[in-house]
């Protein structure tokens, strides 16, 4: 684990294009020719290394892309996916039947949450949804048809912290698979080499860094990725959750620049969160001191890439946090919208939007309150006159009483 850098992975994977091109060719075919009907077989079955049969189960294009994200994760394969719930979804089918059982982190995403809760037990799938730093409580909810162990590096919205080497031990001594979303933490954390099964991205978050793009990526063992492209019975080649080639080409461009842009998000973060808490705000940063979870984390970052963009400010109420996101989008501090990873701050009120498919009551009971307001903090170059902005803004709402220093 010391001596691994997902970037220097990254780096050291060097395509040429057909034409002697510094980026790999875009393979923009749906389908592709044979030139025997024995190759079409083999490759149909599944053992023709390096043809390509059909674009939703395999392209060039895609295969660079999952090449690179395998090697970043430190996995033997990867598949990508035209969406995170695209990488999600599927992978979840595979390892799971009727009368089966995953137990999961209450605090995930909100269309996990949804597909979980709501979804999944039409197949006949039960979920048990736990508070994942609580071992004890993980280890307790497993039954004997239980097959999964399901979670966020960092959750989204709470920014809670899974112990990811401790509950590898739990799934390895229950026979489980542990699936890990690592869509907040990418190169800071690897959670292969902390013993996670499966390891997830939304590759629409950092990896891809400039909001344009919608996509996924399961990275894990070459014999699960090969099962879940089976012909035969496959998930992700029966749903047909498949990227497109141009967009995964355009993934590959932007996964160059994730080392510094990570940098710096982590930078910026550090910086608000510090100055948020100085300034007598209930500020959740797990690089800050405060954070439950923060000498765990520290021990399980690189630490060269930080803590991460990801923080949570609480304004005391829905109104507050409202009229504070309103106006620091009208002073250009960034933008009132979900997702992250992008290059200007953006941020959202979870319980309305991102985690709206979780019930008020749970959202009560997690902790998801309705002042808080989730930052995805952007790439600014002087976050000092970021933080003087913001804290206007608070001050000119009431917020913050006074201006300090």
């Amino acid at each position: 684990m010391k001596n691994f850098n997902p970037a220097d992975n990254i780096q050291d994977l060097q395509y040429f294009g057909e034409f002697g091109g510094v980026n790999p060719s875009i393979s923009d075919s749906s389908t592709y020719t044979f030139l025997s009907a024995k190759t079409m077989f083999d490759t149909f079955e599944g053992n023709a290394e390096g043809c390509y049969l059909y674009s939703r189960h395999s392209s060039p294009s895609n295969l660079y892309l999952d090449k690179a994200l395998a090697a970043m994760e430190g996995t033997e394969s990867a598949n990508v996916a035209a969406s995170g719930m695209g990488a999600i979804t599927p992978t979840l089918l595979q390892l799971c039947g009727s009368g089966d059982h995953i137990v999961s982190s209450r605090t995930i995403y909100g269309g996990t949450y949804a597909f979980l809760k709501n979804f999944t037990p039409k197949f006949g799938i039960k979920t048990t949804f736990v508070d994942i730093t609580k071992l004890d409580v993980v280890e307790a909810s497993i039954t004997p048809n239980t097959k999964v162990l399901y979670c966020e590096t960092v959750s989204n919205p709470l920014l809670e912290v899974a112990d990811i080497a401790g509950l590898a031990k739990i799934a390895k001594k229950h026979n489980l698979k542990l699936v890990v979303d690592n869509t907040f933490s990418p190169l800071s954390v690897a959670p292969a080499k902390m013993g996670a099964d499966i390891v997830i991205h939304s590759l629409t978050k950092y990896i891809n860094g400039s909001s344009d793009t919608v996509g996924g990526v399961v990275c894990a063992s070459q014999e699960f990725i090969n099962d879940l492209k089976n012909v035969n019975n496959g998930a992700s080649m029966l749903l047909g959750p498949t990227m497109d080639s141009l967009r995964s080409a355009s993934v590959m461009k932007n996964l160059r620049t994730l080392h510094i842009r990570m940098k710096q998000h982590s930078h910026n973060a550090q910086f608000l969160a510090e100055k948020f808490e100085q300034a007598g705000l209930k500020t959740v940063y797990p690089g800050l001191k405060s954070h439950p979870s923060h000498e765990l984390y520290k021990g399980m970052i690189n630490p060269e890439y930080g803590f991460g963009g990801m923080m949570t400010v609480d304004v005391g109420s829905l109104d507050n946090a409202n009229s504070l996101m309103e106006l620091m989008q009208e002073r250009n501090l960034g933008y009132l919208a979900v997702s992250l990873g992008f290059y200007k701050t953006l941020f959202s009120a979870p319980g309305t939007s991102t985690s709206s498919e979780i019930p008020m009551e749970e959202q009560a009971e997690m902790g998801l309150t309705d002042g808080l307001i989730r930052f995805s903090i952007g790439l600014d170059n002087d976050i000092q006159r970021t933080f003087d902005m913001m804290e206007a803004c608070m001050v000119e709402l009431g917020i913050l009483k006074t201006e300090k220093a």
